[in-house]
């Protein structure tokens, strides 16, 4: 297989340890190990007397059981868990596509999510969310881009870098689109539980019969560190062939971090409300900063995730961040980084060291 360098995380990988200021991050304040444990009684002894051989492939059955039950209509039975979202990505998108296959895929995004496929054999049409937009899909758009060897539909709500949700007759729209035309629909939810004045959606799995919903510990929870995800579809003959194709990968994920987060999972309510606290507040303090310097900042402002997409009114965002790193040690993540123009950057909600470095923009 060949593919493209992850532009977000080679840009990471050279900067996220090591600058002082990580203005960019799109996962929330992490919890410590002692926290996690205090939230289930009698969690800590039966953590230090769990066993370190290999795990079941699917996942932990009670860890399954979490996750089912953060749904409507869905059993164990219908969840595989995975080493982190991106595993997942990974093993569906090399399951359900190849060559002669075509995928739309929801942008600007996390670039994994049309990577992969084209990496895969299939040929991606972007479906591109314009601000002017609210950065809201277009149904009627996405009806002129599907073509007759259409597979797959790719979005993501609430969405990384913008932090819009898909209002909920946008995405009935599209399902009856999919159903009329056979297509599957991938839903990127790993922020799904964080919507702030908007109603929180039914996952794509609940919606739809051929619906593929993903999740992760890593937004909601503060968890990135447990590398935990999964997959949640009805159709338990494709979860099945991802299953299989998991074995050339992780084969099993980590027995401590299933047992982790199973016990983060069952707690979904708390750790959300505590995740959401952070980014509404820090919402308050950037709309403060933009109201205040409207000549050189403006945002349609997220209702749900982690992140805000802001517009740098005078262009090059690009030489704008970067002279902001060298200047303050302040890191933010420049448009172009998501294959988009030169014109916003993303600015991180989850962590409660913003309002220590937002006096440096």
């Amino acid at each position: 297989m060949k593919i493209r360098p992850f532009a977000l995380e080679r840009f990471f990988a050279k900067h996220e340890f090591s600058v002082k200021h990580l203005g960019c991050a799109s996962d929330p304040d992490s919890l410590t190990m002692r926290e996690l444990l205090a939230l289930d009684p009698g969690a800590e002894a039966k953590f230090l007397e769990l066993g370190l051989g290999y795990g079941e492939s699917v996942g932990r059955a009670e860890l399954r059981q979490a996750i089912a039950a953060q749904y409507t209509g869905i059993a164990p039975e219908d969840t595989l868990v995975h080493a982190g979202a991106q595993e997942a990505i990974f093993a569906f998108m090399n399951v359900l596509l190849g060559p002669g296959d075509h995928a739309i895929v929801h942008t600007p995004g996390y670039q994994s999510l049309y990577e992969v496929a084209e990496a895969a054999g299939a040929s991606v049409t972007r479906w591109e969310t314009r601000e002017s937009d609210g950065w809201q899909l277009d149904v009627d758009v996405l009806e002129e881009l599907i073509k007759p060897e259409t597979k797959l539909i790719v979005i993501n709500s609430p969405h990384n870098p913008t932090g819009s949700v898909t209002t909920v007759m946008r995405l009935e729209a599209i399902v009856a689109l999919a159903r009329e035309k056979g297509i599957w629909v991938f839903s990127d939810e790993v922020y799904r539980g964080l919507e702030f004045g908007v109603p929180q959606n039914k996952s794509m799995a609940e919606l739809y019969e051929r619906g593929v919903s993903l999740g992760a510990t890593a937004k909601v929870y503060g968890l990135g560190g447990l590398r935990i995800g999964w997959l949640v579809c009805r159709d338990r003959e494709l979860l099945e062939r991802v299953a299989t194709f998991k074995d050339y990968l992780t084969i099993c994920s980590s027995g401590p971090s299933e047992f982790l987060a199973a016990i983060a999972v069952r707690n979904t309510e708390q750790l959300a409300a505590r995740t959401k606290k952070i980014v509404e507040d820090n919402v308050v303090r950037v709309q403060r900063l933009i109201d205040e310097r409207p000549e050189e900042f403006s945002w349609i402002p997220p209702v749900g995730g982690t992140t805000g997409f802001v517009r740098y009114v005078p262009g090059g965002a690009e030489k704008w961040t970067a002279e902001l790193l060298k200047d303050a040690g302040l890191l933010f993540l420049p448009g172009p980084i998501f294959d988009f123009a030169d014109t916003h950057f993303r600015v991180g909600l989850g962590r409660s060291a913003l309002e220590t470095w937002i006096h440096l923009i």
